[in-house]
Formats: C-alpha cells, structure tokens, sequence
C-alpha cells in the first residue's frame, strides 16, 4: 500500500507544478538554495515533482512494478517494521541520490534537479539484490537478469555522468541504485549472504 501511496501523492504534487511555475521552482532540488539558505526540505521535495508527463509516468511505473515486490519481500523479511523500512528506503534514495549534487553544486544558484529517479532507482535494486536472477524486461521487450541489467545499468549511469552529455543526473541515479542495494544489508547483514548464494542458481 506504501508504494500506492506514494505513487498518489507524486501524480498530484507533480501535476499541480505542471500547473504552477513558482511551486515547481519552491520544490525543486536547488544545492545552494539547501546550503545556503537551509532549505532543507528540497532534499526530499524535488522528487515528488517531474519535468513531464512522460518523466512522471516512466518513475512511477519502475516504481508500480517493483515497489510492490520489495513491499512484499520487506514484509517476510522484516514483518510488522516492513512499511517503516520500506519509507526508509525511499527516502533514502532520495537523499543518497543528490549526496554529489550538493556539494558540486553548493555554490550554483542556477543548478535545478527534479525527478523521483534517484528513489526509484534505489527500490529497483533492492529487487535485484532480493531477486538477482528475476527478468527484467529493457525497453519493455528485451528479457534481461536483474543483475545483469544492474551492472549494465551502474556502468552506463557512471559513464554517462562523467560525460555529462545530456540534462539527465546520471550521477543520481547511480548513487540511488547504490543506497537501494546496501540498504537491505543494513538492515540485515545476513541478506548479503543469501545474495551470494543465489548467484550461481541461474
């Protein structure tokens, strides 16, 4: 039900800065405006607000199909904490995924960062690590391993972040997809052994 949850509040958030300039530029990640002015907020704010349509969608469907899964893992593993541990996750993605923003950024005014990616991205790999060997479908099409498609996906963001190429935060994605995979071990060191000796049962 969290992800549901989640997924409600960011479509309505989201669409009410579709609608107003000043809300979107009062949520948006901003590293000086953080430093600088302790707006501190803006850590966990810019990823409940997107560019588009097509940037909403696309987040909150990676997060539909596999927040429910880790829900569901969370609460075998972790019983009545799950949701509590789940919303750590979340937000932890969140701010994990703008750790490099903000202190490359600090002094940038004009840098601005939206875009619940770096969230997303951490609850995608803490279904890889629960699930390394279970399909992931690229472009929707192409059946690929999820850790196959987890490292491909952490040496296309590393890559794609130093060439700095595009207005994608390449970089956030990475540093969320980290923090969602080593959160689980947090949590419970004993999971990281269960990863490892999943590893060979492809």
């Amino acid at each position: 039900m969290i992800t549901y949850l989640i997924i409600g509040i960011t479509a309505v958030v989201s669409f009410l800065a579709f609608q107003n300039v000043l809300l979107m530029e009062k949520l948006q990640f901003n590293a000086a405006q953080v430093v600088h002015r302790k707006q501190y907020y803006r850590l966990i704010s810019h990823a409940f607000v997107h560019v588009s349509w097509t940037h909403l969608i696309v987040n909150m469907l990676v997060l539909y199909f596999f927040g429910r899964n880790v829900e569901s893992y969370f609460g075998y593993f972790f019983g009545n904490k799950s949701d509590v541990y789940f919303i750590l996750l979340y937000l932890g993605g969140m701010l994990a995924s703008n750790v490099w923003s903000l202190i490359k950024h600090q002094n940038d005014y004009y840098y601005n960062a939206v875009g619940a990616s770096g969230a997303v991205s951490a609850v995608l790999f803490t279904f890889i690590f629960l699930d390394p060997w279970e399909m992931l479908y690229l472009f929707a099409i192409i059946p690929i391993p999820g850790i196959v498609f987890g490292v491909g996906y952490l040496i296309y963001s590393y890559q794609m972040g130093k060439r700095k190429s595009d207005n994608v935060a390449h970089d956030a994605h990475f540093l969320g997809a980290v923090f969602g995979f080593i959160f689980p071990i947090i949590l419970r060191p004993s999971l990281f052994s269960r990863f490892i000796e999943l590893l060979p049962n492809f």
